[in-house]
């Protein structure tokens, strides 16, 4: 066994994302199927016109929030793959020393998808769970006929065996492609980092401005990672924010509980990989004297920028999206409210998020000021 519980615990946020996903998309899509069946049941034009509303409001959070978070898992697999292979080349090159192919190596790595399997069935329990109280959300206006939530075994199929088994295979197939190096190159721990010459590169940069930017070159995917948290963050919070006059307390808390566990649990394991993967710089940089607010500025300040950006994006994407759900999808329901940009949620939203952010920075910065020179020389 390559893989031990250890390295399987690494892979918690892949769970977390996992079982967000499904939960969203096991409430909306097993009812769009049983709203479906009760069609015909409906005989009033304003119930006609909820009717199509909420199937294509189903439709479109499954399409944009499955499909991003299934993205982000995708990325996040990568990842950790990526991470195992590069902390444990001299390992993986042992076992290509002693006569074992690129696949019988690969193969171990199914176990990846366990983590994708974990999240996707406590994602499906916990939509079954809360069910009842959705569907009863949903005709709070009592437009349809009263319905009970029904098993769908092909959805449940579709959300959990079916992603476990896709995600395990990826992880087997980028493992194979990965591994298939000299080696010696991976008893040496080789890692083959290319960053491409540019103005930056030309110019003498004094040497913390020059570690700052090739600490972003050489970890492009935590770039990802810190803009995609505050994107999160900024998205959800907003959303949840502007919705009071468009959907019910349950479905904003829902909005807003998931965006933060994604936008804290993506932040952390990104600022984590960062430290633990600069822990020789910063301990000779403490050996030379340089400051803990220096090392703190090197080695994370050049993502704060990042950060930035992913909330601006957020702030967009939000607005986009309930603009046009609310003119398009709900342009033929009556007394619907017209929407507007919140400036209130976005000043909120604002504050929170950057004493958020900056007390996490401080966090690891502090981390970075206790890192230990000796620990460090005798690696």
């Amino acid at each position: 066994m390559l893989i031990g519980i250890k390295d399987m615990a690494k892979l918690f946020a892949i769970s977390i994302v996992t079982c967000c996903a499904v939960f969203v998309c096991t409430l909306f899509l097993n009812y769009n199927i049983d709203i479906v069946g009760i069609k015909d049941e409906i005989t009033t034009p304003q119930g006609m016109i909820m009717y199509d509303a909420q199937v294509a409001t189903g439709k479109v959070v499954v399409g944009v929030s499955g499909g991003c978070l299934a993205a982000t898992t995708v990325v996040l697999l990568i990842f950790y793959v990526k991470n195992y292979i590069d902390s444990h080349g001299k390992e993986l090159g042992i076992l290509k020393a002693l006569g074992y192919s690129d696949i019988n190596v690969a193969k171990h790595f199914w176990v990846f998808g366990i983590s994708v399997f974990i999240g996707t069935a406590i994602g499906y329990a916990a939509a079954v769970i809360y069910m009842p109280t959705f569907y009863d959300v949903q005709n709070d206006m009592e437009l349809f006929p009263q319905m009970q939530p029904e098993f769908h075994f092909f959805l449940a199929f579709s959300l959990i065996a079916f992603p476990t088994v896709f995600f395990m295979l990826l992880s087997v197939l980028y493992a194979f492609f990965k591994i298939k190096s000299p080696v010696l190159g991976l008893l040496k721990e080789a890692q083959n980092i290319k960053i491409k010459a540019g103005k930056d590169d030309e110019k003498d940069l004094p040497f913390l401005t020059d570690l700052k930017n090739n600490t972003l070159k050489s970890r492009k995917i935590l770039v990802f990672f810190v803009g995609f948290s505050a994107f999160c963050f900024s998205a959800m919070t907003q959303m949840s924010m502007s919705m009071d006059d468009l959907a019910s307390e349950n479905f904003s808390f829902m909005i807003i509980s998931i965006g933060l566990i994604l936008a804290f649990m993506t932040l952390l394991m990104s600022l984590t990989s960062v430290v633990k993967s600069n822990t020789k710089t910063i301990a000779m940089m403490k050996v030379f004297g340089y400051s803990r607010k220096e090392c703190s500025s090197s080695i994370l300040g050049g993502y704060r920028p990042v950060s930035y950006v992913g909330f601006a994006i957020g702030t967009v994407y939000q607005y986009l999206l309930l603009k046009i759900t609310v003119d398009v999808f709900f342009a033929d329901f009556e007394n619907m409210p017209e929407f507007s940009f919140n400036f209130k949620a976005l000043a909120v939203s604002v504050v929170t998020f950057i004493a958020a952010y900056e007390i996490i920075i401080y966090f690891y910065s502090r981390k970075i000021n206790g890192q230990s020179v000796k620990s460090i020389m005798l690696e």
